[in-house]
């Protein structure tokens, strides 16, 4: 089937004249997570993972994914003639080099759809392939793919201020007070989380992320909004006309300019992202104004929580802590009693869900569970699926990463749990990703270091034994929004990771997720989600630390006490403790009962 649609495309290619083309994993808005009308690269690859990007040639078909999906691409592109580069490993080139490499002063036609394909990596490529030509208006996958799912058209609503903590307008002014003091007079906002944020607006057009397709002009004196305007109710729309935005249909943002009077070589200047603003608008827009590049002002602002959003987001965290409690009880009253039936990945991942859903507050799950037992643990992204669900046994390593949306917040939490006996091994390292998770979160430090700074902590007890993990330590997490967030993360290769040199300040809400993983055996991770606090003031320095956010307990039977330090030992009690008085008052008594033990050591 994929070698069948990939000469399909071949021969689109040879007819529009293309010798190369390219397909990302990404939508009309850069979106790392997308709806099933953008899943291109899936469909042309049999590949599902949330990153990669496919390059087809008249002999060649090639894919590059990042280092959570290298097991998972290795199995899935088995027996489809496409190769698996692994980005980012010594000698693999990136996509852009590859190119240069194969055209070099040759004339060649790269050809890609330029709305789904950001203004820096297009500009990259015309930069560093000057003799190409670039044909970006042709989506040949749109022109094979029969049965392509249609557009999501969802309804958008107002998440009121006692939860975003800050009123519409409010954003809106300062937004554009952030784009003139960049010395513009316009702003195009593309990415879907930061429209949202900033019109205090949600929707559901992507799985698990309460967003709504659109993009969002603002100016001085008008702002417009362009979406599917079928998705608007009267209420919201009354809504948007208060705070003086004007609604277009979501297509026509490429046609808004057209009209314009442009004297000359002084056009007006517009502030756009250029990781997230697409080629095609930016083609269209560069004709009516003097573009700057920027990071958006809003993602910066939207990074750094309000105390209305914090004070939520525990709020948030307790509701999350009670069903994981349940779901780890759960668990453990199953390892204990093998007169209990077999239950498996994706029973496990249903469970939780079940407890979650129990709560009136949930809205839905913030991705798609990873239940991930065993061998399946070492696929870092791995999701259970019908084909794939294996059964639980009593032994080993169970990792289980998810999360919840709820009005007050989104969470994101990873426990590895031992379903019965394990190795020394698998304590030797269950322990020291445990000493990582607990000294990145308790770590004082000053105002100003960033996460290439900080990620040493989680990574130094692994490395002390000459291992890592081929994934970041953290990234920012949204406030009912997207679980994966900018622009701050946590990261060491400097260079290769944005937003890794980006300082923290006090309000950021970023993961702490150190992991091992053993291809074939078994992976470890635990997460929590952390807050960036005020530590100390004075008139010459500012510290800063870490509040835990996530309340749940970590399981100690794989733990080796004695590679663990007092101080490691007093900081995971202390945090237990905190996980127990916040959570048992919501539990039942024979819950309460066993998390007391649980947390014993």
């Amino acid at each position: 089937m994929i070698s069948e649609r990939i000469s399909l495309l071949r021969d689109e290619m040879s007819k529009n004249s293309v010798d190369y083309y390219l397909i990302p994993t990404s939508d009309f808005h850069s979106s790392e997570y997308i709806c099933d009308f953008f899943k291109c690269r899936e469909y042309m690859s049999g590949f599902n993972g949330s990153a990669g990007t496919l390059l087809i040639s008249a002999d060649k078909a090639i894919l590059w994914t990042d280092g959570r999906y290298f097991i998972q691409a290795e199995q899935q592109l088995k027996g489809t003639g496409i190769e698996l580069y692994k980005a980012g490993n010594p000698g693999v080139p990136t996509v852009s080099d590859y190119l240069k490499k194969q055209i070099d002063s040759a004339e060649a036609v790269i050809g890609f759809d330029g709305r789904v394909t950001d203004i820096s990596f297009a500009e990259k490529l015309t930069k560093k392939i000057p003799s190409a030509r670039l044909m970006t208006d042709k989506d040949l996958v749109g022109n094979i793919w029969q049965d392509r799912p249609a557009l999501p058209a969802n309804p958008i609503y107002v998440l009121s201020e006692e939860y975003t903590g800050q009123s519409a307008i409010n954003k809106l002014a300062e937004v554009f007070r952030r784009v003139r003091e960049k010395g513009c007079e316009y702003h195009v906002i593309s990415s879907l989380d930061d429209i949202a944020w900033v019109l205090n607006l949600r929707g559901s057009d992507i799985l698990n992320n309460p967003v709504f397709l659109s993009y969002l002009f603002i100016a001085e004196d008008n702002s417009v909004l362009f979406c599917n305007r079928n998705c608007i109710d009267a209420a919201t729309e009354k809504y948007l006309k208060d705070l003086g935005v004007e609604l277009r249909d979501y297509n026509d943002i490429y046609s808004y300019f057209e009209g314009r009077e442009v004297s000359g070589e002084d056009k007006d200047k517009i502030l756009l992202d250029s990781e997230t603003v697409n080629y095609s608008l930016y083609k269209v827009l560069s004709k009516y104004f003097t573009t700057v590049f920027d990071t958006n002002p809003s993602s910066v602002l939207k990074a750094v929580k309000n105390n209305v959003e914090i004070e939520n987001l525990k709020q948030a965290n307790v509701i999350d802590g009670v069903a994981m409690v349940k779901f780890l009880k759960w668990l453990d009253e199953y390892k204990n009693d093998p007169s209990k039936p077999q239950i498996t990945e994706l029973g496990a991942a249903d469970k939780l869900l079940e407890y979650r859903k129990e709560s009136p507050e949930f809205k839905d799950i913030s991705f798609e569970t990873i239940a991930a037992y065993g061998y399946h643990g070492a696929i870092v992204h791995y999701e259970p699926d019908k084909d794939s669900d294996i059964p639980v046994d009593r032994s080993g390593f169970l990792l289980v990463d998810s999360g919840a949306q709820y009005f007050k917040g989104t969470t994101d939490i990873t426990r590895t749990i031992a379903m019965g006996a394990v190795t020394d091994e698998m304590k030797k390292y269950y322990t020291a990703v445990l000493k990582g998770n607990l000294s990145l979160s308790s770590v004082i430090f000053p105002k100003g270091l960033a996460g290439a700074n900080l990620d040493i902590l989680a990574r130094g007890a692994l490395w002390k034994m000459y291992k890592d993990y081929n994934h970041g330590t953290g990234h920012g997490i949204g406030y009912f929004l997207n679980v994966h967030e900018g622009p701050q993360n946590i990261n060491w290769q400097i260079g290769k990771r944005s937003g890794n040199a980006i300082p923290f300040e006090a309000g950021m809400v970023t993961s702490d997720e150190p992991g091992f993983y053993l291809e074939g055996e078994y992976g470890i991770r635990l997460e929590n989600d952390i807050v960036a606090v005020e530590k100390y003031k004075d008139d010459y320095e500012t510290f800063l630390g870490f509040d835990v956010l996530t309340l749940a307990p970590f399981d100690m039977s794989p733990i080796n006490w004695d590679d663990m330090s007092e101080e490691e030992i007093k900081i995971l009690n202390d945090y237990h403790q905190m996980v127990y008085d916040k959570v048992s008052p919501y539990l039942d008594e024979e819950t309460r009962t066993w998390l007391f033990n649980y947390i014993k050591k």
